[in-house]
C-alpha cells in the first residue's frame, strides 16, 4: 500500500470515483479530481495522460471492480445474501457520506455524452452494470432459478438498487433503499422457492 503523502495511480482513481459519486463527472475538472484526490495535477497527467475521460474510466472500472468483488463474495453464500451486501453497500455510502455521494458508476452513465461519440467511461459503466446483474443471475441460475427469470431478476435488483440510491440522496433519508430492499427480497425468495 502506498504511503498517504505519496499520490499513486490508485489513490488518483479513487479520488475520482469518489468525487463523481458526489458531483457527477460533468461537473468536475481535472484539477478538482487531482485536488480530491490529494495529488499534484502534474501527478494526475503523469498518470492520466489522456485528461479527464481518462481518469473517469479508470474511476468506472475501480468502482465497479470494487462492487463485483464485494457481490462475488458474498453470493458464495446465495442470491439473499449478496442482495442484502449490495444494499448494504449502498446504504452505508450514503450514510457515511451524510447523503452527499451515491454511485459513480450511475453517475456517469446518467449525465448526457457528447454528440456522436460514447466516452469511454460511459461503456465502463455498462460494463459495471453487466457484471453486476452477470453476478447476480449466476448466482440465482445456480440455486436453480431459470434463466430467463435470473436475468430478469438480476435486472431488476441492480436497477431498483441505483434508482434508491439516488432516491436516497435526493430525500436524505435511507427510506428508499429500505422499501426497496424489502420488496427485492421478497421477489428473490419467490424466484428461489421453497429450495432456495
Amino acid at each position: 500500500m502506498a504511503k498517504p503523502s505519496a499520490p499513486s495511480r490508485e489513490r488518483i482513481v479513487a479520488g475520482a470515483a469518489d468525487l463523481i459519486s458526489r458531483r457527477g463527472l460533468n461537473a468536475a475538472s481535472i484539477r478538482e479530481l487531482a485536488k480530491h484526490a490529494k495529488a499534484p495535477l502534474g501527478s494526475t497527467y503523469h498518470y492520466f495522460p489522456e485528461g479527464k475521460q481518462q481518469v473517469a474510466t479508470e474511476a468506472v472500472r475501480y468502482a465497479g471492480g470494487a462492487v463485483s468483488r464485494l457481490l462475488r463474495k458474498e453470493l458464495e453464500a446465495g442470491p439473499v445474501a449478496g442482495l442484502r451486501a449490495f444494499l448494504g453497500l449502498w446504504c452505508g455510502i450514503v450514510v457515511d457520506s451524510d447523503f452527499r455521494a451515491g454511485c459513480p458508476v450511475l453517475a456517469v452513465a446518467v449525465e448526457e455524452p457528447p454528440v456522436d461519440e460514447t466516452p469511454p467511461a460511459l461503456l465502463a459503466a455498462a460494463e459495471a452494470f453487466e457484471d453486476w446483474e452477470r453476478l447476480l443471475a449466476d448466482a440465482l441460475r445456480a440455486r436453480g432459478v431459470a434463466p430467463d427469470q435470473a436475468l430478469g431478476l438480476a435486472a431488476l435488483v441492480v436497477a431498483a438498487v441505483e434508482g434508491a440510491t439516488a432516491m436516497c440522496r435526493a430525500k436524505r433519508s435511507v427510506e428508499p433503499l429500505d422499501r426497496v430492499a424489502e420488496q427485492l427480497e421478497a421477489a428473490m425468495v419467490r424466484a428461489l422457492g421453497p429450495t432456495g
